[in-house]
């Protein structure tokens, strides 16, 4: 199994699945390429369900025409508006703007203006993982980051927001 090796300070080994499917192994200065090999060995199986998982569920945007994209961000911001604005009233929050974008890497973000902006590629998932993502950002409007009081807010709007973002995983 092929994989690249980035030696850093640190004590321990670590994995990572890049988006492109490279595998990524972080290692403390000193450690043998040996005791690397069986450290990935060791983790085969683990590696090839996240390489599944990661093909599975990534949409390559460029798969998309130009119109497509844009019908599909007219689709998203007719989805997602209506659940802004019901949580957000539900949360007693304003937020100042909302987008959509061409993200690719992540559903939707937050600034600390409380402006939302929500990636097209979500409007293909099913409402209540779009639910729970609008809940996610509209708590970093509260939190701007993923704390305890981060994570109680989300739960307080939404209890099962667990099984919801697992959605986003399948």
């Amino acid at each position: 199994m092929e994989y690249e090796i980035i030696y850093a300070k640190r004590k321990s080994l670590s994995l990572q699945i890049k988006p492109d499917l490279t595998i990524l192994v972080r290692a403390p200065f000193g450690a043998s390429k040996k005791y690397i090999d069986e450290f990935v060995s060791k983790h085969s199986d683990w590696i090839e369900r996240k390489c599944n998982e990661i093909s599975s569920r990534t949409i390559n945007p460029y798969s998309f025409t130009d119109k497509e994209i844009n019908e599909l961000k007219k689709k998203t911001l007719e989805i997602v508006i209506p659940r802004v604005e019901y949580y957000a009233n539900l949360m007693g929050l304003k937020p100042s703007k909302i987008g959509v974008s061409s993200a690719k890497r992540r559903f939707a973000s937050c600034n600390s203006a409380g402006s939302l902006n929500f990636s097209f590629r979500l409007c293909l998932y099913p409402r209540e993982a779009i639910d729970y993502v609008v809940v996610h950002e509209l708590a970093h409007m509260k939190e701007m980051n993923h704390s305890k009081r981060f994570w109680a807010v989300v739960e307080k709007y939404m209890p099962d927001y667990k099984e919801r973002r697992q959605l986003l995983k399948e």
